[in-house]
């Protein structure tokens, strides 16, 4: 059995920061990228963040323009993909988007075994929770998506989930952009947390791409030999961006 194809993809301010402390949501990209990523969910099995993220930005993991859901349907798939979450506490408010949002759309929760009865108790009836004992570890978990039919898994964050999944090397490719600007509040959230990363100074990430969009830069980084290091569509051999149609 193939695990599926880990893409990790997020924004970052220059200080590497993914938000401000504060409850409002900070920006950090622009229309162009977020219609870049929208195609990147389009081509996905299914899309993950962590619980906390579900928590503080209620996330609705859906696929944003009606054409590429038309295009999903018409090939015989759910308008946006499988929507992924994992818990150890089963802390999931079940009015959060990513259980009400996205008709047809399936949900999976993992957690540890000792807590499925937690987990089902507020989220049972609103997706499918999926314990995997003793603890949930990454390669468990890719391996329960991959008996689910997921050949492609698109990573959103927060930055424990892409911490983990970094550390213990199950990413093949990591899509990040830059916003050009600072955050530097103590308290907001990182990019990472600490780890023991495989990639050092002695070990050093492929780049594969770089591609400005407007005011941001994509850093796109090969993190396994199964990453397709040509350029994306719409960008040119230099990396310099193509003019786009969806921008």
């Amino acid at each position: 059995m193939t695990r599926p194809y880990v893409l990790l993809s997020c924004a970052m301010s220059m200080d590497g920061y993914l938000d401000n402390a504060t409850p409002c949501k900070l920006e950090l990209s622009n229309a162009a990228d977020f219609d870049r990523v929208d195609g990147l969910r389009a081509e996905c099995d299914a899309i993950m963040v962590g619980a906390s993220t579900v928590r503080r930005d209620d996330p609705r993991l859906l696929v944003r323009s009606e054409q590429r859901r038309r295009d999903r349907v018409a090939a015989g798939r759910s308008a946006s993909p499988m929507k992924v979450t994992v818990t150890a506490s089963g802390d999931l408010p079940p009015t959060a988007a990513f259980f009400t949002e996205g008709d047809g759309v399936e949900r999976i929760v993992f957690c540890p075994a000792d807590a499925v009865a937690a987990v089902q108790g507020r989220v049972g009836a609103l997706a499918d929770v999926v314990p995997l004992a003793p603890d949930v570890t990454i390669s468990g978990l890719l391996d329960a998506l991959a008996e689910r039919g997921v050949e492609r898994l698109m990573v959103e964050g927060g930055g424990r989930l892409l911490t983990q999944f970094l550390v213990d090397e199950m990413v093949d490719e990591l899509q990040l952009v830059i916003a050009p600007f600072f955050v530097g509040e103590t308290g907001a959230p990182r990019f990472v947390e600490a780890g023991a990363f495989p990639w050092t100074s002695s070990r050093r990430a492929a780049l594969a791409d770089v591609r400005p969009i407007g005011d941001v830069v994509l850093l796109r980084y090969a993190l396994s030999e199964r990453c397709d290091r040509a350029a994306p569509d719409g960008a040119s051999p230099d990396g310099a961006a193509e003019p786009s149609a969806r921008a």
